[in-house]
């Protein structure tokens, strides 16, 4: 208890001590910054950090610094109690609990310091939106049931379906209940997507900007921002963590499904070959994070145990499940209506094939601190008795068990969207997917487009001999990875490092200048401006 508390202490003062940071370069930045001249960017984060400077607000405002020091006009649109409900501020234990307005807004005032609220006929500043009710929407979703609010649309905007992903990750459950405080909820974003939508359309009236970038694009009140800004033929950014630590990811299209465009003609040489094995090799050993958290310490071989088990089987095949959020985003469920639906069919292959012994890898990060899933692949194998079948072996997400080693001795892969499909197919096995991925924008995996097909593959890799595996997966694979890693992902280390609590970050120390003359800004900044790729140049 002792220690909970101290780190909250630290917590605490470092934070303090970040925001007076924050606070001094942007002062530095207003007076520096040249008249502006020219239609203004948009720029909007309500759903990134409350009181913390989150990783996705450290890009947000490096970004909008450096284009102000370039005299290009930027208008924030900011939350100022904005919504009843907001996805970061939710209680999922008590959904009633007010919203921890006071300290976001503080926090998001610190960030504007020295930045003008924007009155008409200003190009740029800060427009702070308040919350005010709709009596017609109010009354119009009172008595709906969960399917129907989820579908709900009102004046032709699908207030339901822009609500249902930060639903679903704040509850971490895919699956809603019928309850009333489920219903609650998801009545109150709806009522706030609602005025977001109308808060921000009177701002794109009045601001008539060039374009609009928002955090993720996911949650509803930036997916909502997106899509009224799309309706009116405005470019949309979206912007999120990127692969390696301390990076940024940007796109026009949606930043959780990771759209890349390699040419055909790259191929990887002999250094960069070498530099994606020695990442490989780290990661096959536990030595890697993932949006700034490391889960293992270390990597358990397969022991004797396991081994002597698996020598009464025919074949080995894996079982690699994700996280919820990473498999309710509205780009993965292609094929199956969600990753139970592919649990519970290829359960029943399972059955079919005792001589095959199946190892259910359940994704680490499904009981990361403070983001649990409620919805689990545990909770599944202990619903259906998975664990009673004797060709079923299930690894709950704090084994450490090495997924590699798993791989290296089975006979094929089944993954859902986990990236770890991408590393199989590098290291020659064959993979069986059936979410939509981030990779299986190429030819990668397997990937059937029917129910019914991905049970027919299965059955046949069960089947044969031998599987063909295309050259072509291999090839792809290696080259999307090496993409992601070290082209997409802009480096943004020089101006932030992680805080206490990892997933946070704090301002370092710098230059405006070195500010400016930063490869990754220069991308960033040629990406908004240009229509540049986003890509980190070689």
């Amino acid at each position: 208890m002792r220690d909970f508390f101290t780190q909250r202490i630290k917590r605490g003062l470092i934070r303090r001590l970040n925001n007076l940071k924050v606070a001094s370069v942007a002062r530095e930045v207003a007076r520096k910054e040249p008249k502006p001249s020219g239609a203004p960017v948009v720029f909007f984060k309500a759903s990134t950090g409350i009181d913390d400077l989150s990783w996705n607000s450290g890009f947000h405002l490096l970004t909008t610094w450096a284009l102000r020091l370039l005299g290009i006009p930027v208008a924030y649109f900011a939350c100022n109690a904005g919504m009843s409900k907001c996805v970061l501020g939710t209680n999922r234990d008590n959904p009633q609990k007010d919203m921890p307005c006071k300290s976001c807004v503080t926090q998001s005032k610190t960030l504007y310091t020295g930045v003008p609220s924007k009155v008409e006929g200003q190009k740029s500043g800060v427009n702070w939106f308040d919350f005010q009710r709709d009596a017609e929407l109010e009354n119009a979703i009172r008595g709906l049931n969960i399917n129907q609010l989820s579908r709900f649309t009102f004046h032709g905007l699908p207030l339901g379906s822009l609500c249902l992903p930060g639903l679903r990750w704040i509850l971490r459950i895919h699956h809603l209940n019928d309850d009333e405080n489920t219903r609650y909820l998801l009545r109150e974003y709806i009522l706030s997507a609602w005025n977001v939508a109308q808060k921000f359309s009177k701002f794109l009236d009045q601001t008539n900007p060039r374009l609009v970038v928002v955090f993720n694009g996911q949650f509803f009140p930036e997916a909502t921002a997106r899509y009224i800004a799309k309706q009116r033929g405005l470019r949309v950014i979206t912007h999120e963590v990127g692969l390696e630590p301390a990076t940024a990811y940007f796109t026009e299209g949606e930043a959780t499904a990771y759209p890349i465009h390699i040419p055909d003609d790259f191929e990887l040489n002999g250094a960069q070959n070498a530099k994606l094995d020695a990442y490989l090799s780290k990661r096959s050993k536990g030595d890697f994070t993932m949006a700034g958290v490391k889960f293992w310490a270390d990597m358990k071989g397969l022991d004797e145990a396991f081994l002597k088990r698996a020598a009464e089987f025919k074949q080995i095949v894996p079982i690699f499940t994700n996280v919820i959020f990473d498999t309710s985003q509205p780009h993965s469920n292609t094929v199956f209506e969600d990753m139970f639906e592919w649990l519970d069919m290829t359960l029943e292959v399972i059955h079919e094939h005792p001589e095959t012994l199946f190892i259910i890898r359940a994704h680490p990060d499904e009981l990361r601190v403070r983001k649990a899933s409620r919805e689990t692949v545990g909770g599944w194998v202990e619903a259906r008795q998975v664990t009673s079948l004797p060709n079923v072996v299930y690894v709950p997400p704090n084994e450490i068990l090495s997924s590699y080693e798993l791989i290296a001795k089975s006979k094929f892969v089944l993954v859902y969207n986990s990236t770890i499909g991408l590393e199989a197919s590098i290291m020659g096995a064959a993979v069986l997917c059936a979410g939509k991925a981030r990779f299986t924008q190429y030819p990668t995996v397997f990937f059937p487009q029917t129910v019914d097909e991905v049970r027919r593959k299965m059955k046949e890799f069960l089947a044969a001999e031998r599987i063909e595996v295309p050259a072509e997966f291999n090839r792809n694979a290696r080259r999307f990875l090496y993409y992601q890693l070290y082209r997409t992902s802009l480096p943004l280390g020089d101006f932030l490092e992680p805080s206490v609590r990892v997933t946070q970050t704090r301002l370092k120390t710098f230059r405006l200048d070195d500010l400016l003359n930063a490869p990754s800004i220069k991308v960033i900044l040629e990406g908004i401006l240009d229509g540049g790729e986003f890509l980190l140049k070689e």
